[in-house]
């Protein structure tokens, strides 16, 4: 079984994968099972996950992708997207804690107008730098998980954004955060991993 701290450092991004390998549905969504108990802000769970998989949307996701080979040879690529308008879905995210007595009707009422109240007094902007940085965590907790059931993934922010909104047809209140390829690494060509700066480089204390 793996360890958290083996599956960080085998964890990288794959160059290429070994072509004509498929991932069933079923063994995505064991993943995203798990992905659902990443960190959101007021537990708004900003992320969208598109999976392309169907042979033909893979072939134009590649051409979108600027023909990068990881995208043609991947098992399948997944845009992963960030709702602006994640805050607007409170009423309905929070109500469970309402219908189990963890708050009261007054509790949830406020909670709710805070959380709106709190999103849109400071603009779209942030709302976009928010969709970003919660789709980020995520997509940060699915390549780990994807690494723990022995598939290599590889973030990508080298496509044609607008092209694949079209192509995917997603709604306005979406941003593209980043693109996953995902897949079984070919590991004939490995490689060597870059290098990591020392932590004094890149961690401070109090101050910078």
């Amino acid at each position: 079984m793996n360890t958290l701290e083996t599956v960080i450092k085998e964890r990288r991004s794959a160059l290429k994968f070994l072509p004509e390998v498929k991932i069933s549905t079923e063994e995505l969504d064991e993943m995203f099972n798990l992905v659902k108990y990443a960190p959101s802000c007021f537990n708004l769970q900003h992320t969208h996950y598109i999976v392309i998989n169907e042979p033909e949307l893979l072939d134009k996701a590649y051409e979108a992708s600027y023909k990068q080979y990881k995208v043609k040879s991947a098992s399948a690529a997944i845009l992963v997207l960030g709702d602006t308008q994640a805050h607007k879905e409170a009423g309905r995210l929070y109500e469970g804690m309402m219908h189990l007595g963890i708050l009261s009707k007054q509790e949830y009422d406020q909670m709710v107008a805070d959380t709106i109240e709190f999103y849109e007094q400071r603009g779209d902007s942030f709302l976009h730098d928010e969709a970003i940085r919660n789709a980020s965590l995520s997509a940060m907790q699915f390549m780990l998980i994807a690494q723990d059931k022995g598939w290599n993934t590889c973030p990508m922010i080298g496509f044609d954004s607008d092209q694949m909104m079209e192509l995917l047809q997603v709604p306005d209140r979406y941003v593209p955060a980043m693109l996953i390829a995902i897949g079984k690494e070919d590991q004939s060509k490995l490689r060597t991993r870059g290098y990591r700066k020392p932590v004094r480089e890149f961690v401070s204390y109090n101050h910078i």
